[in-house]
């Protein structure tokens, strides 16, 4: 992880920088609140690691706030000699992620640092799906192929969705009604060949490979190979 503390402590640095670094982490440090309030803003971290109580104009509430106001979403453990309930809320409510109070065992640090990446990591929606040169941008709703804007229906862009989150597997005829049309029978209608049908004319046509292949008495199946 590339991480950001931000501590006035030489002692408390020292520790944990050499604890961080001797695990295989990129560390920036930052002594004052004003430079931890430019870093935090203008660089890119896994992580922060934040003091409350800091030297400069801006103290680490004030960094976590701008932060937060910024859009930036950054994993933030406070760390602070402030241990009493209300103090570890009002952290929690600026947007702080964790609360670790001082002194503290380095090992129970790097815990949390952990935990919080891999909470930040599950918690990060995926915005874009592709294959090959096929992309869909799950936000704007926008399907393109080599640049190329492509127009779809509602139900063929949830179509295409599914098959593009199951990229090179077999989708079924079952798998596609219950999580396409919500459906948990067989109605016996075309309306699947008719929609696979519309969307291989969409984004197939007039491209190479095709992706959109039909597996001979198993399903379909979205693929470059």
């Amino acid at each position: 992880m590339k991480i950001l503390l931000v501590e006035d402590n030489a002692r408390v640095s020292q520790f944990v920088r050499k604890g961080l670094e001797e695990a295989g982490h990129v560390l920036d440090h930052a002594e004052t609140g004003d430079d931890g309030l430019f870093l935090a803003t203008t660089e890119r971290y896994d992580a922060v690691i934040l003091d409350r109580m800091l030297p400069g104009d801006a103290d680490g509430l004030a960094i976590l706030e701008a932060m937060r106001k910024a859009g930036n979403q950054t994993p933030v453990l406070i760390l602070s000699a402030l241990a009493d309930v209300d103090e570890r809320i009002r952290g929690l409510r600026a947007g702080g992620d964790d609360y670790l109070t001082k002194p503290f065992a380095f090992g129970e640090l790097e815990a949390r640092l952990h935990v919080l990446l891999r909470r930040s990591q599950v918690a990060a929606p995926q915005t874009t799906l592709s294959v090959a040169d096929l992309t869909m941008d799950l936000l704007s709703r926008r399907v393109t192929r080599a640049g190329q804007a492509i127009q779809l229906q509602p139900r063929e862009f949830k179509l295409l969705e599914y098959l593009m989150r199951h990229a090179d597997q077999v989708v079924t005829r079952t798998m596609l009604l219950e999580n396409v049309w919500n459906y948990h029978f067989d109605p016996q209608t075309n309306v699947i060949d008719v929609h696979i049908s519309n969307l291989r004319q969409k984004i197939d046509a007039g491209f190479t490979p095709a992706l959109l292949r039909t597996v001979r008495g198993a399903g379909y199946m979205l693929t470059t190979e």
